[in-house]
């Protein structure tokens, strides 16, 4: 059984996934009429198609093995000039994320987070865009839904479950039907190699300070590989993703957050 010091390191890793908008430190919002941000208009001038190629790659149709996550370097020093600007490789590198992250409708496949321990733990997880996802861990009774507005941790030991508005968490830039990231966030940098295309995005909040998020996809097969979420006190979590499938059909009840089995504490 899970010690409860491990346990409440695994919580403090999956609020900083889930949070990083609303703080560390601040109670759920319960509610259940947020909406997704607004998506992106699903036409742009100058924007980038994905090649036959790139599609055929988002399926991979084999088994994987779970991946070892790349942990940035928490000495790293990222821009936060909210007024950075980028070449032209650097944009076209951004416009081929958004165009990827647009392109999705389903996604299907296993993860490993990462958390500011350094503690690992797997699971599945499950999107359907607009604003649905849910994430189950393995060998843990916590899981995340996100019903198109809300999003839900569940706990099944203690049968409870907080609810965060999906608009102020970090998921919202993977559950939105189109996004442009250099047009609807504010990105602070821009990297390329052989490996890995990594976007970063920074949101500032008066109160609780400053967040991040990375997002990074294969350079060479376009997929989305693991994003990286830091809050404002700089702790990171990361979460790699493999066996991707985004032809696989979802079960719509998956994304159902319950209210009859669950205890939703008062806001």
């Amino acid at each position: 059984m899970t010690q409860p010091s491990t346990y409440r390191r695994f919580r403090h890793g999956l609020a900083l996934l889930i949070a990083t908008s609303i703080g560390g430190g601040a109670a759920p919002v319960f509610s259940q009429t947020v909406p997704v941000p607004k998506p992106a208009p699903k036409a742009r001038d100058g924007g980038v198609q994905m090649s036959a190629q790139d599609k055929a790659a988002m399926t991979t149709g084999t088994t994987q093995a779970p991946p070892n996550p790349v942990i940035p370097d928490p000495r790293r020093n990222v821009p936060t000039n909210i007024f950075a600007s980028f070449d032209a490789n650097q944009k076209a590198q951004a416009t081929k994320v958004s165009s990827y992250l647009s392109s999705l409708q389903t996604l299907v496949g296993n993860f490993v987070q990462v958390g500011p321990d350094g503690s690992k733990t797997k699971g599945d997880f499950y999107i359907q865009k607009p604003g649905k996802l849910r994430f189950e861990y393995d060998a843990s009774p916590i899981a995340i839904v996100a019903d198109g507005s809300s999003l839900a941790v569940r706990d099944k030991k203690l049968a409870t479950q907080d609810i965060y508005p999906l608009s102020q968490t970090p998921l919202r830039f993977l559950l939105s039907d189109r996004i442009d990231l250099l047009k609807d966030t504010n990105v602070v940098s821009i990297t390329a190699d052989d490996v890995f295309i990594s976007v970063t995005i920074e949101e500032k909040n008066v109160v609780i300070g400053t967040s991040r998020l990375m997002l990074m996809v294969g350079a060479k097969d376009g997929q989305l590989k693991q994003w990286t979420v830091t809050d404002p006190q700089g702790y990171d979590t990361t979460v790699a993703v493999y066996n991707l499938d985004t032809s696989k059909k979802v079960d719509p009840g998956l994304f159902k957050i319950d209210f009859t089995n669950y205890m939703t504490p008062p806001g």
